[in-house]
């Protein structure tokens, strides 16, 4: 007689299979049956970048040193622009795909990686080219450069049919237009000079279409949009401009609102256009100003400066070693005078997903 342990053994082994499955599937986002996304693809600024510019040392957006990623794994400072995890790694997470969303240009990227999703995210990009520039970062259509090379490598990974298969079903996600309007138009009054605010958001709002359109070409299929949040709001500007008592900004705000409005327009007609696309608008610019102006409502004690240093001016270069951090950054809507919260990223993430999952299908 047999024992019977081969079948035991493969009926544990069975259903360890499912429990791991069911784990890996059981992120926050509940999806329906017959959908999946197996990558997220990551493009924009440094909202979402998790270390692209590491080595890029002729760049000031920079942070890959203490005290930043104080608050992540083995308090390692990755390049990622918070005291934690970023929206691109807690993206990944809600699915269930893996925990943290690989930098492309990460010197350690194994070739496995590649078929669940990396980033491509710059700090201190922007729809507007002249904003890279200026800030000597990847500009858009340098990630665009590098999503191309990325499919080539995925293809010789996991060949065409899988490829494909990945570019359709996996969730794009664009986090640009912040530095735009904060830093080229109103900061450094660039284009200040050459257009007025609604020429302005018109020159972007083209140029992000235009990329929409050429990612699509590439085979994305679905596509999240974030809009721009108040950025006159953020500690750095509201230091500057804000007075004696550090008020919004309400010319900056209205400029993103402005910009926002014709965003999601854009993005409306491309979808009519443009055939089996789900490119979705998710509007961040409202659920994170309540967060700020009603901090003490969602459990925060500090609305309008960072957890780094004064929490008025420091960031990126600024924010380093030499200057301290708050006692319990829990209390903090900011990380930096540009930067909120992994805190605050946990609480938008999963409430946008919620909201906008349905639109993917």
């Amino acid at each position: 007689m047999k024992s019977p342990c081969p079948s035991v053994s493969a009926l544990v082994r069975f259903t360890l299979l499912l429990l791991l499955v069911s784990c890996k599937a059981n992120g926050a986002v509940e999806l329906a049956p017959n959908v999946s996304f197996p990558a997220v693809l990551v493009f924009g600024d440094s909202i979402v970048d998790t270390g692209n510019n590491n080595n890029n040392f002729k760049t000031s957006a920079r942070c890959n040193f203490p005290p930043y990623g104080n608050d992540f794994t083995g308090r390692i400072p990755t390049g990622r622009f918070s005291n934690g995890k970023v929206p691109s790694d807690l993206l990944v997470e809600e699915f269930g795909i893996k925990e943290y969303l690989p930098a492309y240009l990460d010197p350690n990227l194994q070739p496995g990686e590649l078929a669940t999703g990396v980033c491509f995210a710059s700090g201190g990009s922007g729809y507007d080219p002249l904003t890279s520039q200026s800030a000597t970062v990847i500009s858009l259509s340098g990630q665009l450069e590098m999503f191309k090379e990325y499919i080539v490598k995925l293809k010789g990974h996991v060949g065409d049919n899988r490829t494909n298969f990945i570019l359709a079903n996996s969730l794009f996600f664009v986090v640009l237009g912040s530095n735009d309007i904060s830093n080229t138009y109103f900061l450094s009054h660039l284009r200040e000079m050459q257009y007025d605010v609604p020429a302005y958001s018109d020159l972007i709002v083209n140029s992000a279409s235009n990329f929409f359109q050429e990612i699509y070409e590439l085979g994305a299929r679905r596509i999240a949009v974030l809009g721009a949040p108040a950025v006159g709001c953020v500690p750095f500007h509201r230091t500057l401009r804000g007075g004696i008592e550090r008020k919004c900004i309400e010319k900056y705000n209205n400029a993103v609102v402005l910009f926002n409005d014709k965003l999601s327009k854009e993005i409306h007609y491309l979808n009519q256009n443009l055939p089996s696309s789900r490119i979705v608008y998710f509007d961040v610019y409202n659920p994170l100003l309540d967060i700020i102006l009603n901090h003490k409502k969602y459990g925060y004690k500090v609305g309008d400066r960072g957890c780094c240093g004064s929490g008025n001016l420091e960031v990126a270069l600024t924010c380093n070693h030499l200057e301290p951090t708050c006692p319990n950054v829990l209390d903090y809507v900011f990380w930096d005078s540009f930067h909120p919260t992994e805190s605050v990223y946990k609480k938008l993430v999963p409430a946008l997903l919620k909201k906008h999952i349905h639109q993917f299908v």
